[in-house]
């Protein structure tokens, strides 16, 4: 999830609306856009949630896993995941 503003510095295009279920158990619709992620020597392209300006950035699990990584809870630092073909 990016705030408007980041969204609109980089050009992200809305490609759609979706509906998100939030922590009150809130229903809430958010527009979504896909960018190209980079984490540290890893990249990917994903949907990115549109919030408002005063949202935190946050990038969601979805997009560690599709990176490769998972977010070791001792140390809170990244980690490789290891990948399944299913």
């Amino acid at each position: 999830m990016v705030p408007k503003y980041i969204a609109e510095k980089l050009d992200l295009e809305v490609v759609d609306k979706r509906k998100f279920k939030i922590v009150s158990d809130e229903v809430v619709e958010y527009s979504v856009s896909e960018a190209y992620i980079g984490v540290e020597d890893r990249g990917v392209t994903s949907l990115v949630v549109i919030g408002s300006n005063e949202t935190s950035p946050l990038l969601g699990v979805t997009a560690l896993e599709l990176l490769g990584y998972q977010v070791d809870p001792v140390t809170k630092k990244l980690k490789p995941l290891e990948l399944m073909l299913l």
